[in-house]
C-alpha cells in the first residue's frame, strides 16, 4: 500500500478536517499503524492517554495529534496537527479501505423470484435466494448464501454480507448487515401455561446508515414493527426481541439482550452483556454500563450500572462499602 499525502490531505479537507503540518504534499506513506508498532514509513495517531509513553519512541514518519502534544514526538516523526485525532484516524481508514462497491453482476447460481424488483447496478453473489415480494434498491451488494424475503425491501447502497437471513423487513439506505445476521425471525411468544404460539405478523424496520454486527438477531413485531433508528450501531451477538424500538444514533455492544416491547431512546450507549427486561422505557442520552441488568424504566440523561441497574454513583458507593465490609 502506498499513500500519497496530498491525496489524503485533500480527502480530509473534503471531510472538514483541517490539518497543520510540515509534511510535503508528495510524501509517500506505506500504511497506518499504532504508535508502538508503526514502521518508519507509516502514519500513526495519538488520542488516548493510555498510549502516552509511546509518543516519544514511535518509529512512524507522521502522526495525527493535537498541537499540545506535538512537541513530545521524536524528531523523526512529523506532527500532523488536527483538532480530533481519533475522528481523523477514522476518516483515514475509510480513505485507505473504502467500502466495497457493486460490480453489477448477478450470479447464475442465484435463485431470484420472478416478481423481485431490482434496482440499477446490483451485485448478487452465489447461492443467494430471493423470495416473493422483495425489492432491492440501486447499488446494493448481496453476498453469498443470503436469503431475502418474503416481503423485504432494501434501500440503495446497502450491503448484505454472507449467510444472512432477512424476511418481513424494510432496511434503509447505506446500511451494512454483517455475516450471519437474522432479521425478521418470529419472536419468542406463547401463552405460558398451554404454550399456544402467538403468531408474529409484524415486521422489522431498519433505518439509514445502520451497521448490524455478525450473528445478531432482530425479531419481527407481533402486530406492528420492531424499529432500529437511523445511524444506530449494533455489535456482534446482540438479541433484539419483538416490538423493541431503538432510537437514532444509539450504540449497543456485544452480547446484549433486549426483551420485547422495550423502547430505547436516542443517543444511548449500552455496554456489553447488558440485559434489559421487557416493556421498559429507556430515555434519551442514557449510558448503561456493561453487565448491567435493567429491570425498571430509566430517565433521560442517566448513567446506570449494576444489577438491578441504578445510578452509577450509588452503584460505586455500594461496591466500595461491600469491599470495606469484607475486610
Amino acid at each position: 500500500m502506498s499513500i500519497k499525502f496530498n491525496l489524503l490531505k485533500n480527502y480530509l479537507k473534503a471531510k472538514s478536517i483541517n490539518i497543520k503540518t510540515k509534511i510535503a504534499d508528495d510524501e509517500i506513506f506505506q500504511d497506518i499503524g499504532s504508535l508502538n508498532f508503526s514502521k518508519k514509513d507509516y502514519l500513526t495517531f495519538y488520542y488516548n492517554d493510555k498510549y502516552f509513553n509511546f509518543l516519544s519512541t514511535t518509529k512512524a514518519k507522521g502522526c495525527f495529534i493535537k498541537e499540545e502534544f506535538s512537541h513530545l514526538l521524536p524528531k523523526s516523526c512529523l506532527p500532523i496537527v488536527v483538532n480530533d485525532p481519533f475522528l481523523t484516524y477514522a476518516f483515514v481508514t475509510n480513505f485507505l479501505f473504502p467500502n466495497k462497491t457493486s460490480d453489477g453482476k448477478i450470479s447464475n447460481n442465484s435463485n431470484i423470484n420472478f416478481d423481485t424488483s431490482l434496482g440499477n447496478n446490483i451485485q448478487i453473489d452465489n447461492y443467494v435466494t430471493i423470495k416473493e415480494n422483495t425489492k432491492i434498491g440501486n447499488n446494493c451488494i448481496i453476498s453469498n448464501n443470503v436469503v431475502l424475503g418474503p416481503n423485504v425491501e432494501l434501500g440503495s447502497n446497502t450491503i448484505i454480507m454472507s449467510n444472512c437471513i432477512i424476511f418481513e423487513s424494510i432496511i434503509g439506505n447505506n446500511s451494512v448487515i454483517q455475516p450471519g445476521v437474522i432479521i425478521g425471525g418470529k419472536g419468542f411468544g406463547f401463552t405460558p401455561k398451554s404454550k399456544v404460539e402467538i403468531i408474529h405478523s409484524g415486521n422489522v424496520i431498519v433505518g439509514d446508515n445502520v451497521d448490524i454486527g455478525s450473528n445478531t438477531t432482530i425479531d419481527r413485531a407481533t402486530l406492528d414493527s420492531t424499529v432500529i433508528g437511523d445511524n444506530v450501531r449494533i455489535d456482534n451477538l446482540v438479541q433484539i426481541a419483538h416490538n423493541v424500538r431503538i432510537g437514532e444514533n444509539s450504540i449497543i455492544a456485544s452480547q446484549t439482550g433486549i426483551a420485547g416491547s422495550t423502547i430505547i431512546g436516542k443517543n444511548c450507549l449500552i455496554g456489553g452483556q447488558v440485559g434489559i427486561s421487557g416493556h421498559l422505557k429507556i430515555g434519551n442520552n442514557v449510558t448503561i454500563a456493561g453487565k448491567s441488568g435493567v429491570t425498571k424504566n430509566i430517565d433521560s440523561n442517566s448513567v446506570v450500572a449494576g444489577f438491578p441497574a441504578m445510578d452509577i454513583k450509588i452503584w460505586k458507593r455500594n461496591i466500595i462499602n461491600q469491599h470495606k465490609n469484607l475486610k
